[in-house]
């Protein structure tokens, strides 16, 4: 798989990552089916891995996964909640991050966390006082990179002033275009990677989810606005757009959301999850199609002219998680 470049202070990974996430929710394979998709992502080219301290046991699951491949992948994890848990708010004074990323490589089977992300800005601490922590980390080779989670750009520019950053994560695809409004421009400029979750708009952009669709009682997108019966059936416009792509190139619909992903900069690293393997290889193959700067054009005509109705979160944490 081709590599990419993640900032410019030396992380190289492959084109998409795997986020890891889904593995320890509710619906998740078994452990053990959970390790070996893990690794077998490994075996087909994926060397960007991406946990964080609260997805409940994710990191012991990845740790236990990627032990026997440490050298040949790249661990992201993420501090920032309060004993981990987001329902607890937000901490990262100093001795907080510490004993979280203690916490985390004992979870992780590691001596070093190749990039390690704020997960929500904590609006009690400085963002300088954070990137001088991680840089303290850094230099006593706990932490190898550092990098923040949804945040706006000035706050890129202040924790980069600080500490370099090699990542930012954010929402982004066809589904949630926000970074475009003035965040990627940023990360271009500083020289610094986006790392792209949910690049299938929560599986809006596979063509599988219709208003019809009855989702588990336990799926977090029964409590998304966007994902509303009604927002559904607005919002098939922009599914129809992405179906019609891939008919017309002979490809799945999940593999042109990625490809268009990975065509907007050289600095994006999408790290789409799944719990299967045939999706994984899907998304796999995405990361290898080539979309001609004639149907890119075409395909931004059309997204611009399709409105994306519903918030992501509820109204009670919108706010707290981002727009």
């Amino acid at each position: 798989m081709e590599l990419r470049k993640l900032g410019n202070v030396g992380l190289e990974v492959s084109a998409i990552g795997y986020g890891c996430m889904g593995l320890s929710f509710p619906g998740a394979p078994t452990k053990e089916a959970s390790i070996q998709l893990i690794r077998q992502a490994v075996e087909h080219g994926i060397t960007l891995f991406d946990t964080a301290q609260a997805y409940g046991n994710n990191e012991e699951l990845v740790g236990e996964a990627l032990e026997p491949l440490r050298n040949e992948v790249v661990i992201a994890t993420k501090f920032g909640f309060k004993e981990g848990n987001p329902r607890m708010g937000t901490d990262s004074r100093p001795e907080s991050i510490r004993a979280s990323i203690e916490a985390s490589l004992k979870k992780l089977r590691t001596d070093c966390i190749d990039l390690c992300y704020q997960h929500r800005v904590d609006p009690n601490i400085p963002i300088e006082d954070v990137a001088g922590t991680l840089n303290d980390l850094i230099q006593e080779g706990k932490v190898k990179f550092f990098g923040l989670c949804e945040v706006d750009s000035e706050t890129i520019r202040k924790a980069h002033g600080e500490t370099p950053l090699s990542a930012v994560q954010s929402e982004y695809s066809m589904f949630y275009r926000e970074p475009e409004n003035e965040v990627l421009q940023t990360l271009e400029t500083l020289g610094i990677g986006l790392v792209p979750f949910s690049p299938l708009g929560k599986g809006f952009l596979t063509g599988t989810i219709t208003p019809d669709t009855e989702f588990n009682d336990l799926d977090a997108r029964n409590h998304a606005p966007r994902f509303s019966k009604e927002n559904r059936k607005t919002n098939q416009d922009l599914v129809g757009l992405v179906v019609d792509v891939a008919k017309n190139k002979g490809v799945a619909p999940a593999q042109i959301a990625i490809a268009w992903l990975l065509a907007q900069k050289p600095f994006i690293v999408p790290i789409p999850g799944t719990s299967k393997l045939h999706r994984l290889m899907e998304n796999i193959g995405g990361s290898r199609i080539v979309l001609t700067t004639g149907e890119l054009e075409n395909i931004t005509q059309m997204l611009d002219a399709i409105e994306v109705v519903g918030d992501r979160y509820p109204k009670q944490i919108q706010g707290k998680i981002g727009k």
